[in-house]
């Protein structure tokens, strides 16, 4: 099985969420690491192991980025990285699959379950094999105890409890080393 290195200046962390019941915030984490065990003739036994830096959450807004990093959300001092690790692939076509995993955020670990949509596989300008996939869930951020929030006036609240998740990803080969 190869490895995969995600290639962070080709991928994408994102996520969305309702804003007073009536826009969309986005946002993105901006740093991330990340490795896919991945055979594409064998892409059941594919695994995937990803950590975030809660830290460098990204919404454009620096007072409600540092609100988020705050003990009220992510609480980044005590919980600085937010984890996905792969348990299954659940094949639902050739592109397609469900990839379930353990997500950890703010120390607390659910799992969750990702549709996936492999892309392919290319050669870059500069002769190197990437692969590409996208990938989304939906979540309830006060599952993970990401429970602040603010009750407005005309009912309702200031931010939704789902979470959708947004991931588009390339990957390059990991360099294989030399045993002694």
């Amino acid at each position: 099985m190869a490895k995969w290195q995600l290639d962070t200046t080709h991928s994408t962390v994102g996520f969305s969420v309702k804003h007073m019941m009536i826009t969309t915030v986005r946002g993105s984490f901006n740093e991330f690491s990340g490795v896919i065990d991945f055979d594409p003739n064998n892409k059941a036994a594919a695994h995937v192991d990803v950590t975030i830096q809660a830290g460098s959450i990204d919404t454009r807004v620096a007072d409600r980025d540092a609100h988020l990093r705050s003990a009220d959300f992510f609480n980044v001092e005590q919980y600085p990285t937010i984890t996905f690790k792969s348990l299954g692939v659940d094949l639902q076509g050739d592109t397609v699959a469900k990839v379930t995993g353990n997500l950890t955020i703010a120390g607390v670990t659910k799992q969750v379950t990702l549709d996936v949509e492999y892309l392919g596989e290319n050669v870059n300008p500069w002769g190197q094999n990437v692969i590409g996939f996208e990938a989304s869930v939906k979540i309830n951020r006060e599952e993970f105890g990401l429970t602040w929030n603010q009750a407005l006036e005309t009912g309702g609240f200031l931010v939704s409890k789902d979470v959708k998740i947004e991931l588009e990803v390339q990957a390059a080969p990991v360099a294989e080393t030399a045993t002694v």
